[in-house]
């Protein structure tokens, strides 16, 4: 004699849950989706979305990059080489935990509006790549945001393992690394 299957709600079906503390499945938090009210519910909203920028519906990455330029080129009429490394290196491991935080408040591991790793990033590739033309400022930009989406090894193995806050900082950080490696061979051959 056949039994017919036990019943299951239709979530477990489609893997759409997962396991509770009191044995039965609960379904999974629907990521949150970033808007302006979201990002001012909280301070560190509004540094992990960068002031707004993150919020693009349109390449936000890129576009938190642009306001990582321009706010570079404000700040830097007021910051010395010594405070921009400081706010950089304070910027990169305050970023772990505040992309960290905002990224789980909108439920994904490594969501496209959190962009405080693109300003961080880009900030040291212009503070290394300083003095420069805004031609060369324009090819950073470029090869940066290359390294940045297109994510070539070893960018895409470091994004793929490290999640959390310090995930979404490092592979940014290795973006920059090879961008300004682009940036010193290319000084090396003219």
């Amino acid at each position: 004699m056949q039994t017919d299957p036990p019943l299951v709600p239709a979530d477990d079906l489609i893997g759409n849950s997962q396991p509770n503390a009191s044995g039965p499945r609960a379904p999974r938090p629907q990521p949150r989706r970033a808007t302006a009210r979201f990002m001012l519910s909280h301070p560190l909203h509004i540094l992990s979305l960068g002031f707004g920028s993150g919020l693009s519906p349109i390449a936000p990455g890129t576009v938190g990059t642009l306001f990582a330029w321009a706010s570079f080129a404000v700040l830097s009429r007021y910051l010395t080489v010594v405070e921009w490394g400081v706010l950089i290196v304070v910027g990169f491991f305050a970023g772990i935990a505040i992309c960290g935080f905002t990224a789980k408040k909108l439920g994904t591991e490594d969501p496209s509006p959190v962009v405080w790793d693109e300003i961080i990033a880009f900030w040291l590739v212009l503070l290394m790549v300083t003095p420069v033309t805004l031609t060369g400022q324009i090819w950073a930009f470029i090869v940066f945001r290359f390294f940045d989406m297109v994510k070539p090894p070893p960018i895409g193995y470091f994004d793929r393992r490290l999640k959390g806050g310090f995930g979404i900082m490092f592979d940014d950080l290795v973006a920059a690394f090879f961008t300004l490696l682009v940036v010193a061979l290319w000084r090396m051959s003219v």
